[in-house]
């Protein structure tokens, strides 16, 4: 210091010697420093961002979600009417037997197939363990012969038991050969019941006063009504609490159903408002022909879910079993129309019985 002193300089402080330093470095060939790594900055801690309503389903979506498969689901099968057909279960066992619902075949117009589906419904309803009784209620007696009786050979019949009061239901009842069926059998001169109800008094609830007691004993009873609106048909519309229309799938067989129609309303009015239409069924349906097809749109158009899903079709099969003088169930049990009444059996304990 006092050599600086003396040579007239002022000495050297601590700050001096760091420039003189820094100086030097700098202008030192000596290769750069590599540059000192940037400090990361400590995380910032993200502040709760509240998620407005209705976003949350937006914000899972921009995550990738894994394909699910999905098994496809069997096409429902479309019946012939036009409407997709339901799942029909067997009907169920009945431990005992009694309070049966009595069902009339009515159908003015001949020739539908009213006593070939009582016959076989009966008979695909008592394969399901349901007691059945079929009433024979017109004088032609054709119910009776499709199940091999001889209408000249019966000693009594549903005339008797209509017209004398000392006849009981037991009398007349026959089997029928069918297991779980019984018929009440008729002939020509049921004929002459029509004519002598007339002056009777309460002439409508006749067959409702006869039947009485078979309601105990039996699940269903079906009437085969004959084809005409008069009043043994009045007589089985009163004793009945449904109504089943067979009807042919062919223009003429439309045009009467409007007069059906009012006869049923009226007997509900005036005589038995219990009465209800339980369906309308197709049949003698051919599906190859237009015409077939298009009378069953209408009859869906017209009658909506009172036409069962099941469709009579024709087969020979039915000719051949009324001249064998047994059901179609059992005369030929594999064929299409033994099926077809199975599943109306079903359908019509699901709309009226098992409920």
């Amino acid at each position: 210091m006092e050599e600086s002193r003396a040579l007239g300089k002022e000495p050297a402080t601590f700050h001096d010697k760091v420039r003189a330093m820094v100086g030097t470095y700098a202008s030192s060939s000596a290769p750069d420093m590599p540059p000192r790594a940037p400090v990361p900055a400590p995380p910032q801690q993200q502040a709760d961002v509240e998620v407005p309503l209705g976003t949350e389903d937006a914000m899972t979506l921009q995550f990738p979600t894994p394909e699910v498969r999905v098994p496809e689901t069997p096409s429902t099968e479309i019946g012939p009417t036009g409407r997709p057909m339901p799942f029909l279960p067997e009907p169920r066992p009945v431990a005992t037997h009694g309070n049966a619902r009595v069902i009339s075949m009515c159908n003015q117009k001949g020739g539908v197939g009213k006593t070939t589906t009582t016959i076989n419904l009966g008979a695909a309803l008592a394969e399901y363990g349901r007691k059945v009784l079929l009433v024979d209620f017109d004088p032609q007696g054709s119910l009776s012969v499709g199940l091999g009786l001889n209408p000249h050979d019966m000693d009594m019949t549903v005339y008797n038991l209509l017209m004398d009061p000392e006849t009981t239901l037991d009398e007349v009842v026959v089997p029928s050969g069918v297991p779980g069926m019984d018929l009440l059998p008729s002939n020509i001169d049921l004929s002459a019941a029509e004519v002598q109800l007339v002056h009777e008094v309460a002439r409508e609830q006749t067959l409702q006063r006869v039947l009485a007691p078979a309601i105990a004993e039996y699940d269903v009873i079906l009437i085969d009504c004959q084809p005409s609106l008069g009043l043994l048909t009045v007589n089985a519309l009163t004793a009945s609490h449904g109504v089943i229309v067979p009807l042919e799938c062919e223009y003429f067989a439309l045009r009467g159903v409007a007069l059906l129609k009012a006869t049923i309303d009226k007997v509900k009015q005036r005589l038995n408002p219990g009465l209800e239409v339980d369906g309308v069924l197709g049949t003698m349906f051919d599906g190859r022909t237009l015409h077939g097809r298009e009378v069953l749109e209408r009859l869906v158009q017209a009658w909506g879910d009172k036409v069962f899903h099941t469709v009579i079709r024709r087969t020979v099969k039915f000719s051949d079993s009324t001249v064998a003088g047994e059901p179609i169930t059992s005369y030929a049990s594999g064929s299409s129309g033994a099926e077809a009444y199975r599943q109306l059996a079903k359908e019509v304990a699901v709309r009226c019985l098992d409920v």
